[in-house]
């Protein structure tokens, strides 16, 4: 008897220490975040594209620099968020080079596309000179890196949520086809095993120019509001990654009882900072709404894949802005450019980045043929080369023509497309749902 009982003791203490290894063979995710501040003081004019500067006299919410870092499966990974207008590739080179304890091809960068920052392209302006500060410029690069390095040192064990819904309300629309757009956000949360929130990541699909570059206001636009409501509400650090929001999924700040032109569907905007907080703010309320009963995922797998894709310059505006920009940007002598595309497994999650701004169509699309229980689409990441449409869109009929002469050139969307889907199917899936 005492033999059997000591038989089935060690037994336990077996089946117990294999689970013990099976536990710790499963590598549990790790997750830390930080954010920096990048406000320029003085304030600097600001940019919403190609052209002259906008002077700026106050600001409303402050630039900044946000930071994710994953670490699972002996794998890192860091996701940066930076309140700009674009962030072009030799600039994200500049932010890896401070980063060095995660590979280059694991920190991707991305812009909130906010249209009341400062340029970070540095336009030529045709007289020899440029529109950016490159001092300006080159504290956004520190910064960002300090926002990585001190996400990395904060590190922790975290489960994850990852979810997606449609958004409700008056959030987006599309200015071209009012309801031709994306209305699905999808949610990353991390959080520790006590439940305390890491981070919150939001993937949608808008232009954060409510107030635009012409109202004389420095801001983050309605990025501040929704990333500020959500760490008050929930905790820790909040990131938007915006999507595929080209040609042109705005902010839907329309005062629909002032049309401009009825039969076209134009509306006047309210271009102020009361309507930026309302949209964060609705877009906070509706991220939460959609993660509430998000499952916990306690052993998510973590893969990062990428490739260079190599895309044609039809755009000569685009080129000249390429070759004569002090920022020094990389470029073929064919007239070519090569950028990065990233593709993300996170638990359930499965990412794709985009070096632009895809049309929704191109947005539809990818995230249909993708493998993930959710598909998110990072838009605006690692470079951030105008509008990116596909061939049967470029040049077609009038409406487009201001996005097709800001697109890199004719094929750009069915090289994307075409380069994506193979990553995908090249990569191994994501996790099942839990």
């Amino acid at each position: 008897m005492f033999s059997s009982l000591i038989t089935r003791q060690l037994s336990g203490w077996l089946i117990l220490s294999m689970a013990a290894v099976e536990v710790a063979g499963a590598s549990p995710l790790e997750v830390g975040a930080a954010v920096r501040r990048f406000t320029p003081d003085p304030l600097l004019p600001i940019s919403g594209g190609m052209g002259p500067e906008s002077p700026v006299s106050q600001k409303r919410g402050e630039l900044m620099a946000r930071a994710v870092v994953f670490r699972g499966g002996g794998t890192l990974l860091a996701v940066v968020s930076i309140d700009a207008l674009g962030f072009p590739a030799v600039l994200c080179q500049r932010v890896r080079e401070q980063v060095p304890r995660i590979p280059s091809d694991h920190i991707l960068i991305g812009a909130t596309h906010t249209h009341s920052a400062p340029d970070c392209y540095a336009f030529p302006d045709g007289r020899g000179g440029h529109t950016g500060n490159l001092d300006y410029i080159q504290q956004v690069c520190r910064r960002a890196a300090e926002a990585v390095n001190a996400a990395f040192d904060a590190l922790r064990p975290a489960w994850l949520r990852v979810a997606t819904g449609e958004a409700r309300g008056k959030i987006a629309y599309n200015y071209y086809a009012p309801d031709l757009y994306d209305r699905r956000m999808s949610l990353i949360q991390a959080v520790t095993p006590a439940g305390k929130t890491v981070v919150t990541l939001v993937n949608y699909a808008i232009h954060p120019e409510v107030l635009g570059s012409g109202a004389g206001i420095l801001s983050p636009d309605l990025v501040g509001p929704l990333c500020e409501r959500l760490q008050q509400r929930l905790g820790g650090v909040a990131i938007f990654i915006n999507g595929a929001q080209g040609g042109m999924v705005t902010a839907d700040n329309r005062d629909l009882e002032r049309p401009r032109d009825a039969t076209k569907a134009y509306w006047h905007d309210r271009r102020t900072w009361q309507e930026c907080v309302r949209i964060g703010h609705a877009m906070a309320s509706e991220a939460e709404r959609i993660l509430v009963d998000a499952p916990l995922e306690k052993t998510p797998k973590l893969f990062c894949g990428s490739r260079n894709v190599t895309f044609p310059v039809e755009s000569d505006p685009i080129w000249n802005v390429i070759q004569h920009s002090p920022l020094g940007y990389s470029h073929n002598a064919d007239r070519s450019v090569t950028s990065r595309l990233n593709l993300i497994n996170l638990g359930t999650a499965q990412i794709l980045t985009i070096p632009g701004e895809a049309l929704p169509n191109i947005g539809f699309y990818l995230k249909r043929k993708m493998r993930g229980t959710h598909n998110l689409l990072f838009g605006l990441t690692n470079d951030a080369f105008g509008y990116i449409l596909t061939k049967v869109d470029y040049g077609s009929f009038p409406r487009y023509d201001y996005i097709t002469r800001t697109s890199l050139g004719e094929m750009t969307g069915e090289i994307l497309i075409r380069e994506s889907l193979d990553l995908v199917a090249r990569s191994p899936r994501s996790d099942p749902p839990p």
